[in-house]
Parts: structure tokens; sequence; C-alpha cells
């Protein structure tokens, strides 16, 4: 990751978590920005739209763009109230949440923005764990095992009778719902006696200051503190796999790869401010999303992306 981007993203870190949607908005109204632009949603996508956000609000000082992570359930509430203008999400929307937005009459576009691989990683003083199979996952993460897996050699025999601490993204993360669906076969069917955080940050604190910690989130969160954690290849029944952009991309890195989307709200589009900031992230966003720990979009998944804002936006705003 460039130092320009983690800078960003450190500044942005630090300040959004602490600073409520209201009072940023009366900030950057009282600066003279008076089109402001909210975004909300999933903490894995946030690395990748705050990062755009703070080069765009650079460059564009007529509008404010507002990055915050309430994750992926608790943006498409927000989403479906009409309180925001973008989501953020490491998921499709489900029928419920879609049902929500269509009570609200809020129709909405999804763009599809990048590639995620979840990474699933450990302290770096564990040195009897260099890979873990999705069954010794779902073995660790099922529901049951709140009151049978409270060891490592619970887990696997041959490791040490170490407790096991484990860290998670919370139910509101979109992560937290792709894990328990493709791990333990339905969504949110997990053990609840874990830390849960909805701040991926937080979460990489936690397995960083635990020798018998084991955690998952998104790899841009591990590309961003590899001298804090140890990374486990996964094996799905055809030997450990290590997320990289190649393994992502084509699939092998299963069933933990995953694409990455924002939703827009149509009506949304009728602000020129929403538009300019949607057309600067899809023509930078395979730029940026290396540097954050993702994989680009294919050329031809640009391509529908572009037709599908063009084709969306309002023509009295697209003519602007």
């Amino acid at each position: 990751m460039n130092q320009t981007v983690r800078n960003s993203l450190s500044s942005v870190a630090k300040r959004m978590p602490l600073i409520p949607f209201a009072l940023a908005l009366l900030a950057s109204c009282g600066c003279g920005r008076t089109n402001v632009v909210s975004i909300d949603g999933s903490s894995t996508v946030f690395l990748l739209s705050a990062a755009i956000a703070e080069e765009f609000n650079e460059v564009n000082p007529d509008v404010k763009v507002v990055v915050s992570q309430a994750g992926t359930g608790g943006g498409f509430k927000k989403f479906a109230a009409g309180e925001i203008h973008i989501c953020d999400a490491s998921r499709p929307i489900t029928e419920a949440e879609a049902a929500a937005c269509k009570k609200n009459g809020i129709d909405f576009i999804k763009l599809e923005v990048a590639f995620d691989g979840l990474a699933v990683v450990v302290n770096p003083a564990n040195d009897w764990c260099d890979s873990i199979t999705t069954e010794q996952l779902k073995t660790i993460w099922r529901a049951e095992a709140a009151t049978s897996v409270m060891k490592w050699s619970d887990v696997n025999p041959d490791w040490p009778d170490v407790e096991l601490e484990l860290y998670g993204p919370g139910t509101d993360s979109g992560t937290y719902d792709y894990f328990t669906e493709v791990i333990n076969g339905e969504a949110k069917s997990s053990r609840q006696d874990y830390s849960p955080s909805e701040s991926d940050n937080a979460l990489v604190q936690g397995v960083a200051g635990d020798k018998g910690s084991l955690g998952y989130f998104g790899l841009g969160y591990y590309a961003a503190n590899t001298d804090k954690l140890k990374l486990l290849p996964v094996d799905s029944g055809n030997g450990p796999v290590t997320p990289t952009a190649e393994t992502v991309r084509n699939g092998s890195y299963k069933p933990l790869a995953r694409p990455l989307y924002v939703y827009v709200r149509k009506d949304a589009l009728e602000n020129p401010g929403v538009v300019k900031y949607l057309r600067y992230y899809l023509a930078e966003t395979n730029k940026v999303s290396p540097q954050v720990g993702y994989v680009p979009v294919t050329d031809e998944i640009m391509k529908q992306n572009v037709e599908t804002l063009d084709a969306a936006v309002p023509q009295a705003v697209a003519a602007k």
C-alpha cells in the first residue's frame, strides 16, 4: 500500500468512528460545502470508499463525501430509510432489505467495485498452526462449538492446550453473513462467545494482542497490518491456498473470495455531486483497490458498471 493511501486511511479511520454523521454534515456545511454525499455500510468496502473519497474531496471542494462504517446490515437499514445516498456492501442485498427499500419507494442500482478474500489470521507467536481447513473453521465457529471447543487442542489434538480466543465481525456485518454461510452452512449461524466488532481495526488489535487468538476479516485489513498478524492459507479440499490477487480473482481461494458492491439510490442520482463522485469512483477503483488490499474488477465488469450508472443518471444531470 503506498504511503499516501495509508495516511489517508489512517486519517479517515481515526476521524470517522468518533464523529457522528450529523456532526460531520454540519461541519461540512459550515465550511461552505453544502453538497454532501453520504455513504455508510460495510467496514470492508469502507477501506476502498474512504480512500477514494479522500482523494475526491481534495480535488472537488464543492462536494463533501462523508463515509462511515456501520456494517453492511446497518448500512442497508439506513439506506432503506432514505438516510444515506450510497450503501457499501460486502454481500448482495437480501430479499428483506430489498423489500424494505421498495416499501419506502427507494429504487437503486448495484455496482460491483472490487473482489475481496476473507483473511483468516492468528497471532504471529502462534507456531503450531500454519494453515487451516474449512472443516476446522466450521469446528471452531459453528454454534455448538461454544460449549465444546475452548482450546486449540479441541480442534486438533496435535495443537497445544492454549485457550482459543476468537475475534470476528459483528452481526450487522456482511462479512459475518458471508463467512457464516460459506463455512457453517447458514448465514448468521455462529457461536456467539467471541469478541465482535464492526471495526476491523479493533479486530486486528485483538488478534495482535493475544497469542491464542484467531480472527477473520477483509483481506485489506491484513494487507495494512502484515507486521502484526500471521495469515493462514485455507484448505477447502485441494490443499492450502493463500489469498492473493490471483487466487481471489480466479476463484481458487474458495470459499472465502467474494465481490464487493456499492448500492446507490436512484433518486440520489438527481444530485450532481453524487454522480460526480460515482464517476470518479469507477475511474479510480481499479487503481486504488490493490493499494488497500483488494483485487480490481475485470474490464467487462467495469464496462457494465459504467453503463448501469449512465443509464440511471437523469438526463438533466447528465447534461451538466
